[in-house]
């Protein structure tokens, strides 16, 4: 298969995707020394985490509507432009209050990227699940690099440092994105932005059967991966006792898994349909996180790592179940919106772990985590069972 301009974009949006997953995970890695620095309980820091995934989450459906307005390559570069020069910020936060806000901040530029790639790769691709899966690995490939490299600068020079580097990740993607991507005609350059934020049409696409379904699934998942990428190099050190340069590692692992099974999974709903594939990750992550809780010693890590990891990578196979079931007039703006109403109330898992882990422990609120993977899988399953056609 020879390389065409549409394998650029899809890899540059992979990229871009990089970037913007990279300047949010640079932060759990040193979220001990954040901590210790800022003299902060666990509750804190999961509110910060949890304002900065909320204001991800929140920017989903702006980008869309923007997108639809100005084009999807504009909105990208603004999205890792703003995320590089939002990394630094966040690096020279003198006082905790100061390092929340640019907390939100980041997350939101970054948030401004995925549904308006996904939405340019839909109207790219035919095989979506297979294209959604490639993009979407630019974030476990972030979490490949950014973990062990923040780890390793943060405990050499500190947690502000180990944040700053995704500038330097940031910067050389920026300037090939707006290289090589052409610019992308808007779709809707004319229509008032009042028209596009009426609630009336708001309410019905999310009141879709088909739509409503995959959509508490999503919110579930959503909040059960936010809370691991959050906490899951600390929870190893601190319930587990391993030591902080072995914890990272376990979480770069944890990323290498979901990156081959976010293609994996993306093709596989391709072949044998959307909700066979989420479930099979659904229920792998239930028992990958009890894993973590249960299993003995590294085996029972390494067994965590795989089916967590592979879990995890559920985005690939239920965003183009969301596509599936809109028009692609509505794919913009309605799969940002519904975007944003998954990863808004996922963002909460941050806050929940962090809650969780001061009043009960951390066998507690992983344990809590797994539970809710496995409500997920069990609604499917009733989905299927009961032929409802949700």
């Amino acid at each position: 298969m020879s390389w065409q301009y549409r394998h650029t974009v899809l890899s540059l949006c992979m990229l871009a995707f990089l970037v913007t997953y990279f300047a949010r995970l640079a932060i759990s890695p040193v979220v001990p020394l954040i901590v210790d620095d800022f003299a902060v309980s666990n509750t804190g820091i999961g509110i910060a985490l949890s304002g900065m995934w909320l204001a991800y989450g929140a920017a989903q459906f702006p980008s869309g509507v923007l997108a639809d307005r100005h084009g999807e390559r504009i909105v990208i570069l603004v999205a890792v432009g703003g995320t590089t020069a939002m990394s630094l910020v966040l690096a020279l936060a003198p006082v905790f209050p100061l390092f929340v806000l640019a907390a939100v901040l980041l997350g939101l530029v970054a948030g401004l990227h995925y549904a308006v790639a996904t939405t340019l790769l839909s109207r790219t691709f035919d095989e979506i699940g297979t294209a959604f899966g490639l993009h979407s690995a630019g974030g476990p490939l972030a979490g490949l690099v950014a973990p062990v490299a923040a780890a390793w600068v943060g405990v050499r020079y500190g947690w502000r440092p180990a944040v700053a580097l995704a500038a330097v990740v940031g910067v050389p993607v920026f300037l090939l994105f707006a290289w090589r991507v052409r610019p992308t005609e808007p779709r809707r350059p004319d229509q008032p932005m009042r028209d596009r934020l009426a609630v009336a049409p708001l309410v019905e696409l999310l009141s879709r059967p088909r739509i409503l379904l995959p959509l508490f699934v999503a919110m579930a998942g959503t909040y059960v991966v936010q809370g691991v990428m959050s906490f899951l190099p600390t929870f190893l050190v601190e319930f587990r006792g391993y030591s902080p340069a072995f914890a990272a590692s376990v979480f770069s692992a944890f990323f290498v898994v979901r990156a081959v099974a976010q293609i994996a999974l993306g093709r596989l709903s391709d072949r044998v349909g959307r909700d066979a594939a989420i479930g099979g990750a659904m229920l792998a992550g239930a028992l990958g996180i009890t894993s973590f809780v249960l299993g003995p010693g590294l085996v029972g890590v390494g067994v965590a790592v795989l089916l967590a990891g592979s879990g995890s990578s559920f985005f690939s196979a239920i965003d183009p179940r969301f596509m599936d079931a809109l028009s692609d007039t509505e794919r913009g703006a309605g799969f940002g919106l519904v975007r944003t109403v998954y990863t808004v109330i996922g963002s909460a898992g941050s806050f929940g772990v962090g809650l969780a882990t001061d009043l009960f422990g951390w066998g507690v609120s992983f344990s809590i985590l797994a539970v809710l993977f496995g409500l997920t899988f069990a609604v499917l399953v009733a989905n299927w069972a009961l032929g409802t056609g949700y």
